[in-house]
């Protein structure tokens, strides 16, 4: 005798969306489609991905700022005092949080200076509103694609600093304790 588990998606509905949902791609298909391995996923699993694809690809690249109702603004922090710039800088990453950004590598910055680059280079930075998403934006207040001296010095391990060292030929700054020590919310990468 048959029985259907209603906490499962039905099979014939989850291939239908399958064939649905590579159909909105088809004009889209790149590579990425192709690194679906449909061996090892169920067809549920798989049309998750693909539906997080197709979100990808249709989402507005907006403000950071503009993701909120009503749009976030912060005042000029030279018009703030420590506390008041300590204050809005805490319910700023709250914000920012709710929708999915983290910010990574803040303990070399002061309240100010940290305020100072949320309002000049997060909320006003073009990044793709997905409405259902899952992963974090992270984003490195310590630009370490650039200039990865500051990581190095405050939060690179030892192990790190030796792999950089052997890749560049150079010595590393020393290590040293950030200023400044937070507790931000985190999620995985």
């Amino acid at each position: 005798m048959f029985s259907s588990d209603p906490h499962q998606p039905d099979p014939v509905e989850c291939i239908l969306r399958n064939a649905e949902l590579r159909n909105a791609l088809e004009p889209l298909q790149d590579e990425s489609i192709e690194s679906v391995d449909i061996a090892r996923m169920t067809t549920h699993s798989e049309n998750d991905f693909l539906e997080s694809m197709l979100e990808w690809e249709r989402a507005p690249m907006i403000p950071v700022a503009e993701w909120f109702d009503p749009v976030l603004t912060l005042p000029e922090a030279d018009e703030l005092s420590d506390d008041d710039v300590a204050k809005r800088l805490a319910k700023t990453i709250h914000s920012l949080y709710t929708k999915h950004i983290v910010l990574e590598f803040t303990d070399h910055l002061s309240d100010r200076e940290l305020y100072a680059l949320v309002s000049r280079d997060i909320l006003p930075a073009y990044e793709k509103k997905l409405d259902r998403r899952k992963a974090y934006l992270h984003w490195d207040c310590a630009n370490t694609s650039d200039d990865p001296d500051t990581w190095l010095r405050y939060y690179a391990s030892e192990q790190e600093r030796e792999v950089w060292a052997e890749e560049t030929g150079k010595e590393p700054p020393p290590m040293a304790d950030p200023p400044h020590r937070r507790r931000l919310p985190k999620a995985a990468m």
